[in-house]
């Protein structure tokens, strides 16, 4: 009996051992790395959430899981046109180690809050004139991303509002802060076309009816809307207002088409949101963007809302009806 609880107790040891040398290793494993990645909206997050979740689409297609090894820290602010510097430095004190900005403002907020963060910006227009960047190849510094080149198409959308519209001769130009550049771009591809660009300004949401009711007392016939934060999170504010004054109106995003304007021209609203989290990606795997050159947005289209046409009492020509992308009926 002594015998047999003796090998009892020396197999019990062994299997023990055994046990314990398997689990060691996985126990002496470090946990897997949960990345924090800040987002910085350019604006309220609602009117701009259908983005944000193709970013995070695209970052689950690269591997990121929500709660497993990824996390992301949203400070947005509570208004369109709010300040975010505090936005910004509540982001660099929650120690994240990204920080994906949209809009000019959300990105300087950023770039004031940290110079070793990295900062993927998505999108900006023309990096480069405002500083953020040293070169679109080689920006230099912790920032990178994508640049819309809004400016260098308003020529065109200027010149697809007028082969909408061939018989106006005065477009009204909806300005906000930060559409400084694009103004100065429309100004000289009106005068191109040979059509008359009135400048009309609206800071707030209270101040666009009467920058509409001015842009008709001034004779405009059309209205061409800059592509600001503050015109995208109020787009459909901006084309009611458009459509109750009976003025055909072009923008930059599908989104505004979408959201009941004539038409658009410029990039998809949600690709280059999925661009930006390959940026992030690279970045996660050890590139710097310093290195990372700034890129493009991948895909342009044209789109033409045709219920809004038909309430305008607008044929559309077929030059531009057949270099539309996707039309809205």
């Amino acid at each position: 009996m002594t015998h047999r609880r003796t090998f009892l107790t020396a197999l019990t040891t062994a299997l023990g051992s055994a046990a314990l040398a398997h689990a060691l290793p996985s126990l002496a494993q470090p946990a897997a790395k949960v990345w924090r990645v800040g987002i910085l909206p350019g604006g309220l997050m609602a009117p701009r959430q259908f983005q944000w979740d193709a970013f995070m689409q695209r970052m689950r297609e690269l591997g990121y899981v929500e709660g497993k090894n990824v996390q992301y820290v949203i400070r947005a602010p509570e208004k369109e046109g709010a300040p975010y510097d505090a936005l910004a430095a509540d982001l660099v004190r929650q120690e994240v180690d990204v920080i994906v900005a949209s809009t000019a403002v959300a990105v300087a907020a950023a770039q004031k809050a940290t110079r070793s963060i990295p900062i993927v910006m998505c999108p900006i227009s023309d990096p480069v004139a405002q500083g953020f960047v040293t070169s679109l190849r080689q920006p230099g510094g912790n920032l990178t991303g994508i640049n819309i080149q809004i400016e260098e198409s308003m020529g065109k959308r200027l010149q697809l509002l007028h082969e909408m519209t061939p018989k106006v001769a005065r477009i009204a130009f909806i300005n906000s802060s930060g559409g400084k550049l694009q103004l100065d771009a429309a100004v000289l591809a009106a005068r191109q076309l040979g059509v008359q660009l009135l400048d009309f300004s609206a800071g707030t949401a209270e101040a666009l009816p009467a920058a509409f009711e001015a842009a008709v007392k001034a004779r405009a016939g059309a209205v061409l809307v800059a592509s600001t934060a503050f015109s995208f999170g109020l787009r459909a504010q901006i084309t009611a207002l458009a459509l109750k004054h009976r003025l055909p109106s072009m923008f930059a995003l599908p989104a505004n088409a979408d959201a009941g304007g004539l038409m658009s021209y410029g990039p998809s609203d949600t690709e280059y949101y999925r661009q930006a989290a390959l940026f992030v990606d690279k970045i996660f795997k050890g590139r710097k963007p310093a290195d990372l050159p700034v890129e493009q947005p991948l895909r342009w289209e044209l789109v033409i809302n045709l219920k809004t046409a038909k309430a305008l009492g607008i044929t559309v020509p077929p030059v531009v009806l057949l270099q539309a992308e996707r039309v809205i009926e």
